[in-house]
């Protein structure tokens, strides 16, 4: 049966307060095998019969909001698509001369927006802070060069840009949530 972690979108960061047992129990409710919380922020690796994972994304999407009464971003990604989070991130590793790897950051979105989109956002951003932006596959990946924690991308600019909700894991957090996907 394939592996797949589910993204969760702002979990015990503004005010969405959840334990991970919660999380765990909810996901068990919903027929997902072998759940595993890794970090207290919102990833969920699973099993569950192969599908598209926009599917499981609505099915999360909804069990949240009935459950915990949270609409917040749900990205599901599969093996394959999280090893290319990190492989196509043109900011990450060392030959790439960008920051330190909790700096680099993977942004997963629940869709895909057009070129336009993405234009549009690196354009009107260009203006406002130092950050390096490139597009991906149902992602954008950031290198936040000054931190995280003094950037002025915020969730809200993002969405509105790109018209579609996301949630951003650095580099440090996708290795070893990859490495945990490839336990036994």
């Amino acid at each position: 049966m394939p592996r797949y972690v589910a993204f969760l979108g702002s979990i015990n960061v503004g005010g969405n307060r959840l334990t991970m047992a919660d999380l765990r129990a909810a996901f068990e409710g919903e027929e997902f095998t072998r759940v595993e919380t890794v970090v207290a922020s919102g990833n969920v690796l699973f099993d569950f019969a192969e599908r598209p994972t926009h599917g499981l994304e609505e099915k999360l999407r909804h069990m949240l909001v009935e459950r915990f009464g949270m609409d917040t971003a749900v990205c599901v990604r599969d093996r394959a698509e999280v090893a290319a989070a990190i492989a196509d991130n043109p900011f990450a590793g060392p030959d790439a001369g960008a920051g330190d790897d909790k700096m680099v950051h993977t942004h997963f979105l629940e869709t895909q927006p057009t070129a336009a989109q993405f234009d549009d956002l690196i354009a009107t951003y260009a203006m406002r802070g130092s950050e390096g932006l490139a597009p991906g596959d149902r992602a954008l990946y950031i290198d936040f060069r000054e931190g995280v924690a003094e950037s002025k991308l915020t969730r809200p600019f993002l969405e509105r840009r790109l018209g579609c909700k996301g949630t951003a894991r650095n580099m440090r957090s996708l290795a070893r949530i990859l490495a945990k996907m490839d336990e036994a």
